[in-house]
């Protein structure tokens, strides 16, 4: 691990998990849990984040947020249009308090249109996008592929892009913005080349009948005859040979047949018997350094107990991210209201209890006048 700090270290955004892994100090806003002993919230996404619990109805817990915010570099607003303004918190007012701030609103539907005021998820987001439309299997349902291209993908890593880009016009302008994204146009942009290619030999057909939906046999994942399974996506021509060659079905399968739709049907069939015959690790011996791009179903479990590392998804040479925790890398022991955040705030501020807030009912609220 390089000595050189990482790229954002110095930055205290309140931002995420990708965020948090290359340096930003990440400070949550938790409702505070006065009757109860402090337990892990649901979010699991808690690495290297600290928390303080605020009661975003009491003026005095707001007041102290805005001071907060005041010095802060980014600002993350979860919420649907409309509930930090009501809360007190106008984004005009915030910036004219601290220029450089950036103020990152992720919803997840669009702010304009029917949906703007409905609830929704993952799910949601990719069904009025178009995407889940393109989805599935042939003659089956529409299928969301857990909550990755919404949430994960075209909301939080779409916002952390967003974030990047608002720091790095803050770099040539000393200001801040607002940056403004949503789960519906960010699924849609993830998609730029599924919608494309629906004017194209590629994804002109229904759905689970393309090339990369599961419509074609060389694109596809197959079952051992040990109940496990094998992917495979010979898609140029020279894997798809070397491909049948090892499945020893090279007199039965010509290079002119591979995007033979009319042949498609009882290639998959062949394809199936063939996998069934052997197992997974038969398999996987099999095609081990062999460019037929067919490679095994690694479950998650089976890669933790053979030790498999988790990495960041970025490796910068001179600024390197900060290496993921082998506790952190398969579980999360999540984060509790309140967390670290007072260190926080004094490490950011050198504020203390007492003098420059207190506790009321669980909530940190501001001192109107600090005291000596």
């Amino acid at each position: 691990m390089s000595a050189s700090k990482p790229p954002l270290d110095g930055v205290p955004p309140f931002a995420g998990l990708l965020l948090s892994d290359y340096g930003a100090t990440v400070l949550r806003i938790d409702r505070p849990q006065p009757d109860i002993q402090s337990a892990p919230t649901a979010d699991s996404l808690a690495r290297r984040k600290s928390s303080v619990a605020v009661d975003l109805k009491l003026p005095a817990a707001v007041a102290l947020l805005k001071d907060i915010l005041k010095h802060a570099d980014v600002l993350i607003d979860p919420f649907r249009p409309g509930v930090i303004e009501g809360l007190g918190l106008i984004p005009k007012q915030l910036l004219a308090a601290n220029p450089r701030l950036i103020i990152a609103s992720l919803t997840g539907f669009r702010r304009d249109g029917k949906y703007k005021d409905m609830a929704g998820h993952d799910i949601n987001y990719l069904a009025v996008s178009g995407v889940l439309s393109q989805l599935g299997r042939r003659s089956e349902l529409p299928y969301a592929p857990a909550n990755i291209l919404a949430d994960f993908a075209g909301g939080g890593l779409m916002c952390a892009y967003g974030i990047l880009m608002a720091l790095l016009s803050r770099e040539r302008t000393g200001l801040g913005q607002v940056v403004e994204n949503n789960m519906v146009d960010g699924a849609a942009y993830l998609a730029t080349f599924l919608r494309y290619g629906l004017k194209t030999p590629l994804w002109n057909q229904p759905r689970g009948e393309n090339m990369l939906d599961g419509g074609c046999p060389f694109y596809d994942t197959y079952e051992c005859k040990d109940g496990g399974y094998m992917a495979v996506g010979a898609l140029e021509p020279h894997f798809f040979q070397e491909l049948v060659c090892s499945l020893k079905l090279e007199n039965t399968y010509r290079p002119e047949d591979q995007f033979d739709r009319a042949k498609w049907p009882a290639m998959k069939k062949a394809l199936e018997r063939k996998f069934a015959q052997n197992t997974r690790s038969e398999w996987e011996t099999l095609f081990n350094g062999a460019d037929a791009c067919c490679t095994p179903v690694l479950g998650q479990a089976e890669l933790q107990k053979a030790g498999y590392g988790q990495r960041l998804p970025i490796s910068l040479t001179n600024t390197p991210g900060l290496e993921i925790p082998e506790p952190d890398a398969w579980d999360s022991s999540g984060l509790a209201p309140g967390y670290c955040g007072e260190q926080i705030l004094n490490t950011w501020f050198n504020w203390r209890r007492g003098k420059h807030y207190e506790i009321d009912n669980g909530s940190l609220v501001k001192i109107d006048t600090p005291k000596l």
